[in-house]
């Protein structure tokens, strides 16, 4: 009789904690549609990210050609209105323009990157940018 009641005592509180433990179909909707809305507005968010930096590049581009025309103005009046050693004095030679559209891509192409200059005792000292460079490493203790 013990064990016959301990037994149905054991099934009702497992059937008690199992359905509170069992998902309730009308919480799981409530959640599939809080995940479902906030898909969308990570969406959406992503969306205005690409077109803020899209319109942003835009934006730059139309900026750079307005100062190219500008550039260009100050360069033709100048040489229009100044005389010829002003005008060299206050606009660069032709290959030192900024806006020289005659740069072909072989001339970017030979542009090499800076360097780790730092001086070295030995080839196989590691440089200035390495991450540790100028540390120095504990001597190992002799026991």
């Amino acid at each position: 009789m013990i064990v016959a009641s301990s037994l149905l005592a054991g099934v009702v509180i497992g059937l008690l904690i199992g359905g509170k433990l069992s998902a309730n179909p009308s919480r799981v909707k409530e959640l599939e549609a809080q995940l479902r809305e906030a898909k969308e507005t990570d969406r959406r968010y992503r969306d205005n990210v690409s077109d803020h930096f899209s319109m942003t590049a835009d934006l730059v581009h139309h900026m750079t050609e307005s100062y190219r025309e500008v550039y260009e103005h100050l360069a033709s009046g100048a040489q229009d209105l100044c005389p010829e050693d002003v005008a060299g004095k206050l606009l660069p030679a032709k290959t030192d323009a900024g806006f020289n559209e005659e740069t072909s891509a072989g001339e970017l192409g030979a542009l090499v990157p800076p360097k780790d200059y730092a001086a070295k005792a030995t080839p196989n000292q590691k440089g200035a940018l390495s991450e540790d460079f100028g540390l120095e490493k504990p001597a190992p203790a002799d026991d």
